[in-house]
Formats: structure tokens, C-alpha cells, sequence
């Protein structure tokens, strides 16, 4: 069993991997991050912030940033990616994801969402689409802020100065 992460660097997604890191400290569950990157798509890398307006796309690089993002928050974490067609629908993204959360055995999938309202109901979401799964546990993180479980709080690795749990 692995708690999975689908990452894509933005502040939710980080938020996600903090909250896996929680539980785990709590669980005792390995991590994985998984990153999904159309392959040589410059508007897909931007909409992201993986590259600026005058960089082109390099696939080793955005995965190098990635990587170390992800190692910042979670060193213990294994990091994968997958690569698909530049012009992967979010429903092809979505499936290459579940398959993945399956592969993997997760027994939780941490999905950082700030539309987890509708997270459910949103047909063109890949997280919608990931949740949908029935094999696996999902957490939706909708805000950055510190676990509220006083299990979690008090174990966590992101303390704050005053020793609340605060996220990075």
C-alpha cells in the first residue's frame, strides 16, 4: 500500500503532499508523486508556471524542477512520472492517473483541489475523474492551512514557530 499524490508543482498540489507527509508520520505509508506532462506542450508548461513566457519546453528540466519540489517537501517520497500526447484531453490524463494509483496499490490518493465542491460533479475535472475511482481511499485538499486531526497536528514535520503545525 502507497499514499499517491498527483503533482503538478502548483501550491494546492504541495498543500496534497504536505498532508500525505502528515499521514504518513501518522501510518506509516510510503509516498509517491506522479506527474503527468504532455509531452512538448509549451501551453500546458506555462499554464503551470513550469516554464516562463520566453522558455521553450525541456522535458528534463520541468521533471528536474519537479523532482526537487517534491524533495523539498517530502524526502522520503518516490517521484514518478508519465508522459503523454500534447494534446492528452484531461480525461486520458484523469485514466493515466487512476491507472496508476492502481498499479501502485495506493490505499489513499491525495488530491489538491480548490473546485472540491464540485469536485464530484465536474465531469471534465481530472480530479473528478481520479476520485471517481472505487480501490482507493481520496483526500481533497482545498487549502494550505496546517491538518485540524490532533493526531496529525501534533506529529507532523511542518512546525511552526510556536510549535503549531503549519504548512510550508
Amino acid at each position: 500500500m502507497t499514499f499517491v499524490v498527483p503533482f503538478d508543482g502548483t501550491e494546492l498540489a504541495e498543500a496534497a503532499l504536505i498532508r500525505a507527509v502528515e499521514f504518513s508520520t501518522v501510518l506509516d505509508e510510503p509516498i509517491t508523486a506522479v506527474v503527468v506532462v504532455p509531452n512538448l506542450s509549451d501551453r500546458y508548461a506555462r499554464e503551470r508556471g513550469w516554464i516562463g513566457d520566453d522558455e521553450s519546453f525541456d522535458l528534463r528540466t520541468i521533471l528536474s524542477q519537479l523532482q526537487r519540489t517534491v524533495a523539498d517537501i517530502a524526502p522520503e517520497a518516490n517521484f514518478q512520472h508519465i508522459v503523454v500526447d500534447r494534446r492528452a484531453p484531461a480525461g486520458s490524463i484523469a485514466t493515466r492517473l487512476r491507472n496508476f494509483a492502481r498499479q501502485a496499490d495506493a490505499s489513499m490518493v491525495f488530491i489538491g483541489s480548490e473546485n472540491a465542491g464540485q469536485i464530484v460533479a465536474s465531469v471534465s475535472s481530472v480530479g473528478a475523474k481520479v476520485a471517481a475511482e472505487n480501490t482507493y481511499d481520496v483526500v481533497i485538499v482545498r487549502n494550505r492551512g496546517p491538518a485540524k486531526a490532533t493526531k496529525l497536528s501534533e506529529r507532523s514535520p511542518y512546525q511552526g514557530p510556536d510549535g503549531d503545525s503549519r504548512n510550508r
